[in-house]
């Protein structure tokens, strides 16, 4: 049994030196320092590997109908699999955030905290700063897939109204206020991603109450208050569903999105763009019932290196 789990260590071992001497080498020449290792590569290490400068998210796929989760062989095989990525990447064992990933049953979930170690750190992407935590929420506050299309945003923002809906802790808003934007409105329903995204506006020195905003609102609701021509360019994200308690009316992407996104383009002035995206992996876009002018599945453009075949939402540039 001992040999049978060496020889499915050595071929993690090597699959992973594999994968992480090919990325590295993409990261150093993009100059990135955040990204995705390893996704679910052998069926026998259900693991998410992401590289946060120097320190290693290693988060467990759940199993369905495991039970084992408190046995010591399970945490053993844990251990020594933290022990190879360590030597692999040679992160220090003490800089391994390990989490349990289970699946989510809405966005509510992704609100709750999984731990209070407070483990906040600075990364930097583009040379802007972002605060992300490994230990204690369910992800952990930098969407590493979105890297290109917030580079997209970045470059388009200038002197432009940006409105930034489902914003989570932000990174979108920072990159549209980094470049230039006249305005910047970040809209989400939890009280603690906007008061996030506020503190990765502060370590990026962008100060204005009169340019940026933090708005806590249900974004189905707030959409309904806006007047026509309030933006220049929006950027929304939504869950795939959502039941929380603080929205009027549950959220399905698949149903919603028409309605969603038509919403947004009344409130965007003439020549207005969106980003959309989603990652509900059976989304299948109702051109026929938005009012726009053009519609673009961009997700290939906007896929980075280390989610090539992997990449599990989809990314649209919609144009009024």
């Amino acid at each position: 049994m001992i040999a049978d789990m060496d020889e499915k260590l050595i071929m993690f071992e090597n699959r992973l030196q594999k994968v992480f001497r090919h990325r590295s080498k993409l990261a150093r020449r993009q100059q990135v320092s955040c990204y995705r290792l390893y996704d679910n590569d052998l069926t026998e290490f259900p693991f998410c590997i992401e590289l946060y400068e120097n320190r290693i998210y290693l988060a467990e796929y759940l199993k369905r109908n495991r039970e084992d989760e408190e046995d010591p062989a399970h945490e053993a095989w844990l251990d020594a699999c933290a022990a190879v990525i360590c030597k692999v990447t040679g992160v220090p064992d003490d800089q391994v955030y390990i989490k349990e990933r289970k699946k989510k049953a809405n966005r509510q979930d992704q609100y709750e905290r999984t731990d209070t170690k407070e483990a906040f750190f600075t990364v930097e992407e583009n040379g802007l700063k972002f605060l992300v935590n490994l230990s204690d929420y369910l992800d952990t506050g930098l969407f590493l897939d979105h890297r290109i299309t917030r580079q997209m945003v970045r470059e388009e923002s200038a002197g432009k109204r940006v409105l930034n809906l489902f914003a989570y802790t932000g990174s979108f808003s920072v990159y549209a206020a980094a470049g230039g934007a006249a305005s910047v409105t970040t809209v989400d329903l939890s009280k603690t991603y906007l008061e996030w995204a506020e503190d990765n506006f502060a370590i990026n020195r962008l100060k204005s109450k009169d340019r940026y905003h933090f708005i806590h609102a249900d974004v189905k609701q707030y959409l309904k208050t806006l007047r026509p021509g309030s933006f220049d360019l929006a950027v929304m994200d939504p869950p795939t569903f959502s039941n929380s308690k603080r929205m009027k009316d549950f959220l399905d992407i698949q149903r919603d999105h028409p309605e969603l996104i038509n919403d947004v383009l009344a409130a965007l002035s003439p020549g207005g763009r969106i980003y959309f995206s989603t990652n509900f992996t059976r989304f299948a876009i109702e051109p026929e019932n938005i009012k726009a002018a053009n519609i673009k599945n961009i997700t290939g453009a906007t896929t980075p290196f280390d989610f090539e075949g992997k990449l599990k939402r989809w990314c649209y540039r919609i144009e009024l």
